[in-house]
């Protein structure tokens, strides 16, 4: 039986998982002290079992033939027992604990590492939702193969182990009794474990599509209450729900079956000894108080013997769940082999022959040559599709360029490290992303920290962000929620390019910077944006072209090609594709132009 998680597939009765929960254990290496540690504190619980069997052995031997003053020596000992009983097990239960989290935050560390390094193409190909829930739910199911499941093990294992060994050394021929029936018990944890893990991811995947159904519902609530979709999502959200809580059900039915097999079978050994150890044939040569130490420590493995048989289900789950993290953080991150590195660039971009097509299939750039000198800026227009978005995303290599090549100051991109090569570059998206914090704070995002207050101050009036700010509470303090939802469409794309701006990047790349700008946004803004361009080479994608008519050049791109290119005044005199593309936008222009004054005349007058 297998499984396929994530395009990972998963054989359920392969040793795999075992590999796996070995390599989470490996996370335990750096803090083997407190291992230890907690290691001796569980021993110290496992002897304080055998020592209680072995104390019952004295009491029933003292009560058969009384010595003065017993009566203190054992009521003494016992309270001894259980206070080293007590500490050991407190030393033992913290220390695991310490460990088993540590484990889990370096796991959930490491995992995020890898989330933020890996390529554009893996977020294309996996949900948010489904991203988000290795994170925070498979996380928390190794959390419970960690901690749980590692602490129950360990100490159950080294109880039974304790008083197996008591049990051997009173009668070693009665002791086998529970080692004949071992093979049953190991056949029926064997047995369970792989449905256990079957449905463990399972029950994973569907907690992925939880997240990702409400996480799309949650972030559209406006599409969604304007086009009368909340019962339809209502509808998505329960099936992803009921889907998961059928494998839910499925692993508790699991789990309520096999526990009761493992139990009779550890019932039936019992039997077995009790029958035997009342047959004078095998208990001639023990004492009474042999048989009744015997009896103890064969009563008191029942319970750790039980909590390892209902522990398996945790750890499947946390095997499962480890193979899913692990799966993720062994997919190959952005390549970054280049070694050369400069302080400042000048921005000459050169591309030669540049094609490229996602993994979906169909050709989106072919052969694209074009020279960009340093401090020019240059415009790239056409219909949607037409490949300019993505060949904006080639320069700073948010995917690997082949065939074809893109050269920074004579150098191929690939070449430069990739921190190295995106210090060079600014960069602001269509969809700007803010993060949940103040406008200072997403100005002077993580490195841009740094920044003075002045230069902070110096952004935000290029880039229009104090018209708005100091009407706001607490000005560039103010904090403006999840995504940016307190602003305007405008304020949030103002808010990027003044972190653009105080970037100060020798090659700034503008993707539809002004699409969220009204017409008076727009004219301030834009005298500021012409004034940020000066002696930095600028790439602008538009599509109003009213924005771009001062480029020095414009490329105009058609399925992937640069079909025209010169300067606003040479390519409406060329009546080609970019005249057509004016024209058509003249006219929807005046259109709007003209049933916005329809709007205001009177009605009377019409």
């Amino acid at each position: 039986m297998s499984n396929s998680t994530n395009g990972a597939t998963v054989t359920a009765d392969s040793p795999k998982g075992w590999v796996t929960y070995r390599r989470l254990l490996a996370y335990v290496k750096p803090y083997w002290p407190a291992f230890l540690l907690s290691m001796l504190g569980f021993m110290v619980v496992a002897g304080s079992q055998a020592a209680f069997a072995k104390l019952m052995k004295h009491l029933v031997d003292e009560l058969a033939s009384p010595t003065p003053n017993a009566h203190w020596l054992f009521a003494g000992t016992i309270m001894g027992v259980f206070v080293v009983r007590g500490l050991g097990s407190f030393v033992g239960s913290y220390g695991i604990a310490y460990v088993s989290r540590s484990v889990v935050h370096s796991l959930r560390c490491d995992i995020f590492d890898t989330l933020i390094r890996l390529p554009s193409q893996y977020f294309h190909a996996h949900t948010t939702g489904h991203l988000l829930a290795k994170v925070t739910y498979n996380v928390d199911q190794v959390t419970g193969a960690a901690t749980g499941a590692l602490k129950t093990v360990v100490r159950e294992g080294f109880t039974v182990i304790g008083l197996m060994g008591y049990l051997v050394f009173l009668n070693w021929r009665l002791a086998l009794v529970f080692f004949t029936v071992s093979p049953l018990i190991a056949w029926g944890v064997r047995t369970a474990s792989k449905r256990f893990r079957r449905l463990s991811h399972n029950i994973q995947n569907s907690m992925g599509d939880v997240t990702h159904t409400a996480s799309e519902a949650l972030q559209g609530y406006q599409v969604v209450r304007i086009f009368g979709g909340m019962e339809y999502e209502r509808q998505r959200f329960e099936k992803a729900s009921q889907r998961n809580q059928q494998q839910g059900m499925k692993l508790v039915a699991t789990e309520a079956i096999s526990t009761p097999v493992i139990q009779f079978f550890v019932a039936l050994a019992m039997a077995m000894l009790v029958f035997m150890a009342l047959n004078p044939a095998w208990n001639k040569s023990m004492t009474s108080g042999d048989f009744i130490s015997f009896l103890t420590a064969a009563g008191l493995i029942v319970q750790p013997l039980r909590a390892l048989a209902e522990i398996n289900n945790t750890l499947q789950r946390g095997i499962a769940a480890a193979e899913s993290i692990f799966s993720t953080m062994d997919e190959p991150v952005e390549v970054d082999s280049g070694t050369y590195r400069l302080e400042r660039v000048r921005g000459e971009i050169q591309i030669r022959n540049l094609e490229f097509q996602y993994n979906t299939g169909g050709q989106v750039l072919k052969g694209i040559s074009v020279d960009i000198k340093p401090g020019e800026t240059v415009a790239l227009v056409g219909r949607s599709g037409s490949g300019k978005s993505t060949l904006a995303s080639l320069i700073p290599r948010f995917y690997d360029v082949a065939p074809g090549q893109i050269l920074i100051d004579g150098v191929d991109i690939n070449d430069y490290q990739l921190d190295n090569l995106r210090q060079h570059i600014a960069l602001v998206n269509q969809q700007v992303v803010l993060f949940a914090g103040s406008l200072k704070e997403n100005i002077a995002y993580a490195g841009l920290g740094e920044r003075s207050d002045e230069q902070i101050q110096q952004a935000a009036e290029a880039a229009h962000v104090l018209e708005f700010a100091e009407r706001m509470p607490e000005g560039m303090n103010t904090l403006i929620g999840e995504k940016g939802v307190l602003l305007s469409g405008g304020q949030r794309q103002r808010l990027a390019i003044a972190r653009a701006v105080l970037k100060d990047a020798p090659i700034l790349i503008l993707d539809e910077a002004t699409s969220a700008l009204d017409t008076e946004s727009e004219r301030h803004i834009q005298a500021a944006m012409e004034a940020v361009m000066k002696g930095r080479t600028t790439l602008v994608i538009a599509h109003r072209l009213s924005t771009i008519e001062k480029a020095d050049r414009i490329l105009v791109m058609e399925q992937g090609q640069i079909v025209e290119q010169g300067s606003h005044t040479e390519l409406l005199a060329r009546n080609g594709a970019y005249a057509k593309l004016h024209q058509m936008q003249f006219n929807e222009s005046h259109e709007q132009a003209a049933d916005a004054s329809a709007d205001v005349v009177p009605k009377e007058l019409s």
